[in-house]
């Protein structure tokens, strides 16, 4: 067989070289003066034969391509494991760098059959489409009278003759890890009470119930208490009294949040229950999230939970399915065929979920039976009628106004089992409360449950109490269809509570924290995996009583940070100004701490002997890429500092992808090359370093070098002071001053020409894309893939939106501007920065509150195919405005457009006219598109953003928001906080090859396999090491490459998590390892991608992945660990289908 594949190469080989030759001959035939002069031997008609050969070889080379294409599998596997260094670049005489074509050969080899499923077809239609609900209804806000925003509800007194109503009144508090105040202080002040007197009261009473979600809260109070309360806590959950709901370390925010992020904080919930109460949650609890995303119900339901509940939805659709008797469905994933991914829901009906708002329709009734507001209290009720005790004289009249909510309420759902929760924000904290609501309420229920005539069963019960009764009722076993019950596809985005006052601020708000909730995210994905890889590679040796295990218990804290800021008051920039500096502080102290463990996992890994392996916490063997002063600062990159000895680089790649990559490294000379482990030159480019548009930064070089990195692997470099013979290739630099008077500080031993004027327009160019831009502004006006006759339209502006006049402005939460955004007008024009050189060229433009600046790398593969943008954005002077980036396009897109929930999965969008501008503004994590019949241009960006088109081929993205007032949702503050952040994003377009209008109009969308893989490469960066000591005191390093194989590009792998050992701050011998299976869309043309890439109909061979490890065991688990699936076999070979994301629980030495 390998002989096979090596003769077929080799032919390959001669046959090219053969007709290299024949071209050679005819060029010397038409070309050689001597010929010409001696009046020429050889015969024109010769000529025209051999032209004539020659273009039949062509026409054959063309048709032999089908043929080749499928040998390419046999030469992928020659070529996987051949090391080729990417050749050095060249500079012609006229001006413009070229790379030499790649000496490996790269191909897209995708299944028809794994392009079937983006087509879909399959599987029955839902009953509730969100997109087509928001088309149908009016949105006209109609006074609905005591319910506001609903309408009148009547009934008949013998309607429960038959069949009583049985209602479950649910205790509940709601405990947010950090808003008005931070997650610490709320729990000294509050949270402790709350549970310690949950311990207490609720064993007074058999008959009473209460529900508990936030475990960051319930694990920093259970490290607080005696064995003996502990025990408490576990009888009150065994015995049902006491339900541990959803069970995640936060109820996250669902519009900003990435879905490793979200599945992390649930595994972290999940795990610490079952390790410490030995519970699994049973039902999701989400009342306070400002809109809901469809990624939640497919995660809970993987984690084997049977039903979900959830609150804020604009209130326009909580009318029309309470109407519509709607408001309990089964909600099913977009691609999901069957019924795999239902599960049941529960909408609540009204404004709020506290007590005037959740045991009937009528606020002014049900204020008067929460009991906290008896008179002589702090808080009392709005509408002016208090709360009164229950007593033997009026529990008949209280009981009868009470019932008669109870039953309206129950007219808006399918079945005569109700639900009613009982609690708000921190409740329950004093002793006294809990006598106030349960001594009172089981008054009621006692009155009413000893009068048969009422035809009512009321009682305290858990959620899943609820549930349960729920699913008896309609006969069904909990998890399944109960009849009748609709089916429900889309999500919940975007919310308003009342009038036009939308949510779709916090999308955007506090951007600097929502970046480095991300480059935290990636940090953490990426120690995790190298930390369970170094720990598996140290047992294998022996060695493992030498690797710090401490770091596993600040791996554990990382995780716990990142959690904790998923909450929906963090992650969304709704909390006060100190509680996010709080935040910042936490995630800070994490993103240091994972990149110690990144660098103890990378010192073992490459080393060449691992018995010299010493762990030096006062003495690091690496350095660290970057560093940040502060919480709320940029990072400063890490200068490595030339000698006479080589300084050695260690470069992790994050992505399960071998990666072809520009490397950017900071030095202190000009005088630098850039050398692989075996000492050959390795392709790089210098450039200078700049403070501001016209200071270059002194003594400070970044060399940027072009290299292979390993899948999930370290590439080992080499920097040597170079004599001037040898030196990296310079960029050269275009400064133009566009009229203004600015001192300019040239940068050393590099070329730059400074123009007082400004730039005429200009273009760059590589071999995929030529980018133009406009000369005096220094922005993006087109675009043209190589190949295409006509550029597209693709012009960048910056807009401003200012917020109304009237009394309702915008705040942290609300986006209420004062109508369409206006140009943003600095008071001077942009100094423009041009910069070209071989591997990459770039266009700085420097403005008053931002920064831009789009880079074009040159090089193949991935990251030539799009353009690389960022924002640097200071709004600190701006008064009640918002600062947009807007891209207007000649794509046809009308009021289409698509956002991304949780970088998981695509929702496509409707601009609705009827609604107010703010109301078409969605969260966007990861990406969002527009398209027509022939194009595809995609925003793919580092960083939650909120995201619309307002028109017709137009995309654009809110960069930051700085608004003075608080928006009355109860924060009490403006958002005045704002930092210098830095926003970043990928510009890539693409051309539809297969495009018909039919697919269009369904209600589901994917992305690209090269949009996935430039997404997870910008979220997913190269860190680059330095190794601290200088040559000779130096060990053999040698490269790690841990997989032996390559993954199939739809596969990506979301963790690779060392699980904790009965002590948990140490790391036991299994592993979570969490497989994405993503869904493509192929009718996007992949031409020269660059990357070798496979598709395998989901099937994957985990047994020989990792190189020189062993695969222990392989247990197939839900999602978050709770529940082996199936038994354990011995087989390795798993398979997953499209969109689905699996747990293995793994052991690997």
């Amino acid at each position: 067989m390998k002989l096979k594949k090596q003769v077929t190469v080799c032919g390959a080989a001669i046959f090219c070289v053969a007709v290299f030759s024949l071209y050679l001959m005819l060029d010397r035939v038409q070309h050689d003066p001597t010929r010409h002069q001696s009046g020429g031997n050889f015969p024109r008609s010769q000529i025209s034969v051999l032209q004539n050969r020659i273009e039949q070889l062509e026409q054959l080379l063309e048709e032999n391509h089908e043929i080749i294409s499928h040998i390419k599998d046999s030469v992928l596997e020659l070529t996987a494991h051949a090391e080729g260094q990417p050749a050095l670049p060249q500079h012609p005489l006229n001006g413009s760098w070229v790379l030499p074509p790649e000496n490996r050969p790269s191909f897209l080899s995708v299944s028809p059959q794994d392009c079937q499923f983006a087509l879909g077809g399959k599987g029955q239609s839902p009953d509730l489409q969100m997109l087509a609900v928001y088309s149908l209804l009016p949105f006209d806000n109609q006074d609905g009278g005591v319910w506001k925003q609903g309408f009148d509800i009547t009934y008949e007194p013998n309607e429960w003759d038959t069949e009583p109503l049985q209602v479950f009144v649910v205790p509940h508090s709601h405990n947010d890890p950090g808003w008005i105040k931070t997650f610490d202080k709320y729990y000294y002040d509050q949270t402790q009470h709350i549970l310690n007197s949950m311990v207490l009261k609720m064993q007074e009473d058999p008959r009473r119930r209460f529900i508990w979600s936030e475990i960051s809260f319930f694990s920093k109070w259970w490290d607080n208490i005696s064995a003996q309360k502990r025990a408490a806590v576990r009888r009150l959950v065994g015995n049902g009294q006491l339900e541990m709901v959803t069970g995640g370390w936060v109820m996250p925010d669902e519009a900003n949040s990435h879905y490793f992020a979200m599945i992390d904080q649930l595994i972290e919930g999940h795990q610490w229950l079952e390790k410490n109460i030995g519970v699994t949650p049973r039902s999701g609890w989400a009342v306070d999230p400002f809109g809901y995303s469809s990624t939640m119900p497919y995660l809970l339901k993987r984690s084997n939970l049977t039903a979900m509940l959830i609150q804020r939805v604009h209130y326009a659709i909580k009318k029309h399915f309470a109407a519509t008797q709607n408001l309990e469905f089964m909600w099913r994933q977009t691609w999901d065929p069957d019924t795999s991914t239902d599960i049941l829901c529960h909408m609540m009906p009204f404004y709020s979920y506290d007590v005037p708002h959740t045991c009937g329709p009528d606020p002014k009734i049900c204020c008067q039976f929460d009991f906290k507001r008896l008179p002589g209290g702090r808080i009392n009720c709005p509408w002016k009628v208090p709360p009164r005790a229950i007593t033997d004289a009026n529990v008949a009249e209280r009981a009868q106004l009470l019932l008669d909510q109870y039953r309206k309420k129950s007219k808006l759902y399918r079945s005569k089992v109700l639900l009613v929760p009982l609690g708000d924000d921190f409740r329950y904290d004093k002793p006294q409360e809990w006598d106030a609501q349960f001594l009172n309420y089981q008054r009621i229920f006692d009155f009413l449950n000893s009068r048969p005539d009422l035809h009512v069963q009321a009682q305290f019960g858990t959620l899943s109490d609820y549930f349960d009764a729920l699913y008896k009722k309609v006969g069904i076993v909990p998890g399944m269809r109960p009849p009748g019950f609709p089916v429900l596809t889309g999500d919940f985005f975007s919310y308003a509570d009342r009038e036009d006052h939308y949510w779709t601020g916090y999308f955007t708000s506090r951007p600097f924290y929502k970046s480095l909730d991300r480059v935290l995210e990636a940090h953490l994905r990426g120690a995790e995996i190298l930390y369970s890889l170094a720990l598996a590679h140290a047992r294998r040796a022996g060695a493992d009583g030498r690797y710090p295990l401490s770091d596993y218990a600040l791996l554990t804290n990382a995780r716990r940070n990142l959690g904790l800021f998923q909450h929906h008051d963090a992650i969304a920039g709704t909390a006060k100004e100190a509680v996010a500096v709080d935040y910042g502080v936490r995630l800070l102290q994490s993103l240091t701490n994972l990149k110690r463990i990144i660098i103890n996992a990378a010192h073992y890994l490459v080393l060449g002997d691992k018995d010299t392996y010493r762990h030096d916490p006062a003495a690091p063997f690496l350095g660290m890429d970057e560093t940040r002063s502060s919480q709320d600062s940029l990072p400063e990159r890490t200068v490595v500092k030339l000698g006479t000895s080589p300084r050695f680089l260690v470069v992790f790649n994050p992505l399960e992808q071998e990666r072809l990559s520009v490397v950017p490294v900071l030095v202190d000379s000009p005088h630098v090359r850039v050398l692989s482990e075996e000492g050959q030159p390795l392709p790089s480019q210098l450039s200078a370093v700049w403070n501001s548009a016209t200071d270059a930064v002194p003594n400070v070089y970044q060399v940027s070098v072009l290299t292979r990195l390993p899948a999930l692997g370290l590439r080992v470099l080499q920097l040597h002071k170079a004599l001037d013979g040898h030196a990296t290739p310079r960029s050269s630099t275009r400064l133009y001053l566009h009229g203004r008077d600015v001192p300019v500080r040239k940068p050393e031993a590099l070329p730059l020409h400074v123009f007082p004027a400004a730039a005429d327009d200009f273009c760059l160019e590589n071999q995929h894309l030529q980018a133009c831009f406009l000369g005096r502004t220094g922005l993006l006006q087109s675009l043209r893939p190589a190949g295409e006759e006509q550029g597209h339209r693709v012009s960048s502006e910056f807009l401003v939106y200012g917020t109304r006049t009237s009394k309702d402005k915008s705040g942290a939460y609300l986006f209420l501007p004062d109508g369409e955004a206006k140009p943003y007008a600095p008071k001077d024009p942009p100094v423009v920065r041009v910069m070209e050189g071989p591997l990459f060229s770039e266009v700085a433009s420097y403005y008053q509150h931002v920064q831009t600046v789009v880079r074009l790398y040159n090089v193949p593969g991935v990251e030539g195919l799009s353009l690389d943008v960022s924002c640097l954005v200071d709004i600190r002077d701006h008064i009640n405005k918002e600062l947009a980036l807007r891209f207007s396009t000649d794509i046809e897109s009308d009021d289409t457009f698509f956002t991304d929930l949780n970088g998981f999965q695509i929702q496509p969008r409707r601009y609705q006219r009827k609604l107010p501008l703010q109301a078409n503004f969605y969260p966007m994590p990861a990406m969002a598109y527009i398209q027509d019949m022939q194009s595809r241009l995609t925003l793919l960006t580092a960083q939650a953003l909120g995201v619309s088109s307002l028109h017709s081929g137009q995309l654009e993205v809110i960069l930051d928001r700085r608004l003075m007032q608080d928006d009355n949702r109860g924060l009490g503050q403006g958002l005045k906080d704002n930092k210098r952040t830095c926003n970043r994003f990928r510009l890539l377009l693409e051309r539809r090859s297969t495009a018909n209008k039919v697919q269009d109009e369904r209600p589901i969308s994917f992305p690209s396999l090269l949009s996935h893989i430039t997404s997870v490469h910008q979220n997913a960066e190269a860190l680059v090491m330095p190794v601290a000591l200088e040559k000779p005191a130096l060990p053999a390093l040698r490269s790690f490459v841990p997989l032996a194989t390559t993954l199939p590009c739809d596969f990506h792998i979301l963790n690779l998590r060392t699980l904790q050992a009965e002590d948990d701050s140490l790391p036991s011998a299994e592993a979570a390892l969490i497989l994405h299976r993503k869904g493509f869309d192929c009718s996007l043309e992949a031409k020269n991608l660059g990357f070798n890439c496979t598709t395998s109909q989901g099937k994957l061979a985990l047994g020989g992945l990792f190189q020189g490890l062993e695969l222990g065991s392989l247990q197939p688990t839900s999602l978050t660990l709770m529940y082996p699936l199936g038994t354990a076999s011995n087989s390795t070979n798993i398979h997953l289908d499209p969109m689905e994301i699996a747990t293995f629980r793994i052991r690997l030495g």
